[in-house]
């Protein structure tokens, strides 16, 4: 099982049927947070777009001899708290416990059956069904979330991730139970999944743990790898009518994946880029300069495949062509001459100062380790952040940017006004 490590370290290992775990001692709290993390979101959908969140939101609603109530009230009786979640690449099923013996005993034990022997009934499936179609309807009435949805349609075309996790009308009243029971037997099993835990328990203890959470899966087989997402042949423009006095502008291309060689220089050089909030050129050249918009951002979200490379802006309809050319103009100049040393070291101040936040409580190492272990990050991830990021010289940066975005293949989505 390997040696005991202090706290704060990540200790690793496979329990006997394939679950991987990633346990972080934190013993200053008498409480533990657990997260089972599978590869069963929405891009194993297939043709039933949607399939994915209905069968992780349904967990809870009923399980073994325990119905929705029930399984509320164990959870709250011990003071716990469940949650679950599905987004494009992972689902998730997540616990809150005190270390009280019998209390952790009864949330533990309502946890694992919960995830592990739903009932998917179809009274259920109705009620999660018409949750769904009205937010979908919802959506439609709103002008970023067609924004969003349609930069991923375009940028993504006939790959699983060009789907919404929430699903398609057509998609949701496909599903039935039968499919709700296949998929979870499909994806929630131990060789597809990872454990992670961060709190007050030793290493026996969390063995225990994990072995008990591993044993109650089927062992199952990983899913298939997802497949690559290719790069854009050239720039697209899409125009959606909606009646709003504000455009939303989304404007990006394929980015990067998990465990991207190129991932600490394009962090870096997006924080200076749009990533920084009022210290970005963006933010700089669209607001402060040209009082085009309140707001403009950009980011990387790197996912199991490359995930998206995405700009984005809200603006007057009279002025979104302007805001549109300044962004475009505003990227091609970081791409052509990146930034210099005094902008880097300022970049470098600001995510190295904000670092520890992001990983002062259990809930937030909790959200790096599960992300670590989904995506098989190294180990000393975390450890080793705060030095790959003040390792970097600009030519690292500028040359990362220069090679991985192409402002000449830009997907622009512009959503209000006239279409």
């Amino acid at each position: 099982m390997g040696a005991t490590a202090g706290e704060g370290d990540i200790q690793h290992w496979e329990t006997d049927n394939g679950l991987k775990v990633y346990f972080v001692p934190a013993p200053a709290l008498p409480m533990v947070d657990m997260r089972l993390v599978f590869h069963g979101g929405s891009a194993r959908d297939g043709d039933q777009p949607g399939l994915a969140r209905l069968t992780n939101s349904l967990l809870s609603d009923g399980a073994a001899d325990w119905d929705a109530d029930t399984i509320a009230e164990r959870f709250e009786g011990v003071g716990a708290q469940f949650s679950s979640n599905s987004q494009r690449d992972m689902a998730m099923a997540s616990l809150r416990t005190l270390t009280e013996a019998d209390w952790m005993e009864t949330a533990v034990e309502t946890f694992v059956t919960t995830v592990s022997q739903p009932r998917f009934e179809q009274r259920g499936l109705d009620r999660a069904r018409r949750q769904a179609l009205v937010a979908l309807q919802a959506q439609e009435q709103n002008p970023g979330a067609i924004a969003r949805r349609t930069f991923f349609e375009t940028v993504y075309g006939d790959h699983p991730y060009a789907r919404m996790p929430i699903g398609t009308q057509e998609g949701l009243e496909s599903v039935t139970t039968d499919d709700l029971k296949a998929f979870h037997e499909r994806y929630y099993v131990a060789r597809n999944g990872v454990l992670a835990l961060v709190g007050g328990l030793d290493r026996e203890q969390a063995e225990a743990l994990a072995q008990r959470v591993s044993e109650a899966l089927p062992e199952g087989e990983p899913a298939p790898a997802l497949p690559e997402v290719e790069p854009l042949e050239s720039a697209e423009t899409v125009r959606v009518s909606f009646p709003s006095e504000q455009v939303h502008v989304f404007m990006g291309q394929p980015g990067m994946a998990r465990g991207d060689a190129d991932y600490f220089p394009l962090y870096v050089g997006n924080h200076r880029l749009g990533g920084s909030g009022f210290t970005s050129r963006l933010m700089d050249v669209v607001r402060t300069q040209r009082g085009l918009a309140y707001s403009v951002f950009s980011y990387f979200s790197p996912m199991s495949r490359s995930g998206p490379f995405l700009m984005g802006v809200q603006t007057q309809v009279n002025q979104a062509d302007e805001a549109i050319g300044v962004m475009r103009d505003t990227l091609e100049n970081f791409v052509a001459q990146g930034l210099d040393e005094d902008e880097l070291n300022a970049s470098v101040r600001n995510i190295v100062g904000g670092f520890p936040l992001r990983t002062a409580s259990n809930s937030g190492i909790l959200d790096h380790v599960a992300m670590m272990g989904f995506y098989g990050l190294p180990l000393d991830f975390l450890d080793t952040f705060t030095d790959e990021v003040e390792t970097l010289t600009p030519e690292q940066v500028n040359e990362a940017f220069a090679r991985r975005v192409d402002p000449e293949r830009l997907v622009t989505v512009i959503v209000g006004g006239e279409g």
